[in-house]
């Protein structure tokens, strides 16, 4: 045994005024007494208060003289050498990824058990070491910097929670090897359970890096999988995932809730580290949310140890199924690039009836136009005559060197240079600019008036080979990309968590608010094209709302998932290839310090209560009480 402060054993000779004071110092006690008959004692007290006597058996004298003993080794800070993962200057990697909520360790949860492995760690530094203590999730957070003071990284490690989210192993490393500069001993300690992800690509990190393993089991079945659609004249479809990532065939239920309310609940057996699609059809229409969870029955002998990928959820596709109404003569041409476009209904006019009175999101005029031009969106094709919109003027036939707005978004990726057009009439609009312009005038107008947008190509299709060359479904997914209002956030498939999502707020907003699945909310400032939102750290549903001078004028929602199998694969994993390294279970070669001052701390207060106690029981006077005669 040693010691850290071993001038504090200087105060051992504090020992000398106690006993100088039991020396020259008689404490009486007071004691009423019925006769004079005692005052004899007297004499004797007399002779006892002369100083210097011999010291007697007294046992609040040794108790006192313990108590110091114990406080003078308690500053002297005593230590064993006791063997370590790691000395010298480390950076501690704690794997805080949502595989690490898995319940199959002793302590409770995987990151319980990598928390006590931590403490472990600082427990045995020595006095000159120093350590700093990476919480490694989506971001990698340093939780405290270099220190070797250990109540500081016994608290920032007791703080340190999981997260839900897979761990960015490659900016967690990247980020230790800072501190490797300057440093004559440094190594960077993992304790996780999982692969690293990018981070095996990595180039050699400086000084070693060692590996602390936690976890027992691979007992796991999750969603990895949940996503709906809808295809036009058809049911909502959805499509669901179940993997068992366990070494035995799992019994699950898989109940599903549509908005709320209980839609259907099965019970399946997925087999040993397979998948179970799942296909449903029957989901209602107009539905907004849908969630998806495993249970395992109460009879079920195989344990599910994550529960965090039990959950998912579903919403309703962004914008719903656009309408679309084509009149025309005939025109398999337009027909044929609007039936390849998702979530599309497409409606065959008549124009020998005229326009139909139900409303269309857009109304395409092929060659013919209506005495009263309908409301909403308008696309036209070679306008026979003017209109209240536009004026059409003679036919040109100088079509050549066609030329392209490139500056233009609707315009992307568009190449005229090659397309062949007989003749165009000449179309004049003061709210349109033109997109493609020939010899002659502008092939393709574009613009909004009065609260539609409009696009008209000045030319018959049957006139031309643009049907016939790549710029024409080009040209065409640009505008009708255009026509569709421009969601606020486009995530498909969802997020996973922890990923960012884009927020692309209209021009007259004045502020976005994001609630969460917990319920808080969080506000965004509007002003900008697009806006960052990063804070998706719980999965669930997103709501989105778009403000206007505090008003709410557009709602969207997105789920967030974890789907990652990274992390539903909870399987221990004893060796981790880090570049052209495989590291294997870390080993306790160094040397290490254990201090146990703080058991002396509380042995020497548990004395001193005793002490406490019998000195207060011997100034208490016992009293007799003769028996009353009647």
């Amino acid at each position: 045994m040693s010691f850290l402060t071993p001038l504090a054993l200087i105060g051992g000779l504090l020992a000398i005024p106690i006993l100088l004071l039991y020396m020259l110092r008689l404490r009486r006690r007071e004691i009423p007494v019925s006769s004079t008959y005692l005052w004899q004692q007297l004499l004797l007290d007399r002779e006892a208060n002369t100083p210097w006597q011999r010291l007697r058996r007294n046992l609040l004298l040794l108790l006192q003289l313990l108590i110091l003993a114990l406080l003078v080794l308690t500053l002297a800070r005593p230590y064993i050498v006791v063997p370590a993962v790691s000395a010298g200057q480390t950076a501690l990697l704690l794997d805080a990824s949502a595989s690490m909520n898995a319940t199959d360790s002793p302590e409770g949860t995987r990151f319980e058990a990598a928390r006590r492995q931590a403490l472990e760690m600082v427990e045995t530094m020595s006095a000159g070491d120093r350590m700093t203590v990476i919480r490694v999730a989506a971001v990698p957070e340093v939780l405290v910097p270099y220190t070797n003071d250990r109540t500081l990284l016994r608290d920032a490690i007791n703080s340190a929670q999981p997260s839900l989210a897979s761990a960015d192993w490659a900016a967690a490393l990247t980020l230790a090897a800072a501190g490797a500069a300057g440093a004559e001993d440094f190594s960077i300690v993992i304790i996780g359970d999982g692969g690293l992800g990018d981070a095996a690509t990595l180039p050699a990190i400086p000084g070693e890096v060692k590996l602390v393993t936690v976890g027992e089991s691979a007992s796991n079945v999750a969603i990895t999988a949940l996503a709906t659609r809808a295809l036009a004249g058809r049911q909502p479809q959805l499509f669901a995932q179940i993997t068992n990532y366990g070494d035995q065939d799992a019994e699950v239920v898989f109940d599903l809730r549509v908005d709320g309310e209980l839609f259907a609940a099965e019970r399946h057996t997925i087999p040993a580290g397979e998948a179970l699609p799942l296909v449903s059809e029957a989901l209602p229409e107009g539905y907004q949310t849908v969630q998806a969870g495993l249970t395992i029955p109460a009879d079920s002998a195989v344990p599910d140890y994550l529960a965090q990928d039990n959950r998912a959820w579903a919403v309703s596709p962004g914008g719903g199924t656009r309408r679309i109404l084509l009149m025309s003569e005939g025109n398999y041409f337009i027909e044929q690039v609007l039936r390849s476009l998702p979530a599309t209904q497409v409606v065959l006019g008549d124009i020998n009836r005229g326009l139909p009175t139900t409303e269309f999101d857009l109304t395409i005029l092929d060659g013919w136009l209506p005495p009263e031009l309908p409301q909403g969106d308008l696309l036209i094709f070679n306008p026979p005559s003017s209109t209240r919109l536009f004026t059409v003027g003679e036919e040109s036939t100088a079509t050549g060197n066609p030329r392209v707005r490139a500056d233009d978004p609707r315009m992307t990726f568009v190449d005229f240079s090659n397309v062949n057009i007989a003749s165009f009439r000449q179309v004049s609009a003061g709210w349109a600019e033109p997109l493609i312009t020939a010899d002659g005038g502008p092939l393709l107008l574009a613009g909004e008036v009065d609260g539609q947008q409009v696009a008209i190509f000045t030319f018959n299709l049957f006139q031309s080979d643009l049907p016939l060359q790549i710029a024409w479904p080009v040209v065409m997914s640009g505008l009708l990309e255009w026509y569709r209002p421009q969601d606020v956030v486009s995530v498909p498939e969802g997020l996973r968590v922890g990923e960012s999502v884009f927020v692309r707020p209209p021009p007259t907003a004045t502020g976005v608010r994001v609630t969460l699945p917990d319920g808080s909310s969080r506000e965004l400032e509007a002003g900008r094209d697009n806006l960052i939102f990063a804070d998706t750290h719980q999965p669930g549903v997103y709501t989105l709302e778009v403000l206007e001078n505090g008003q709410v004028t557009q709602t969207t929602a997105f789920p967030v998932n974890l789907f990652d199998a990274g992390e539903s694969d909870i399987r221990p994993q004893t060796s981790l290839t880090l570049g052209e390294v495989t590291l294997e279970e870390a080993e306790e070669e160094a040397i290490g310090q254990r201090e146990f001052w703080h058991w002396l701390a509380l042995i020497a207060f548990l004395v001193l209560l005793v002490e406490w106690l019998l000195y207060h029981r011997r100034m208490r006077a016992p009293q007799r009480f003769a028996p009353v005669r009647r």
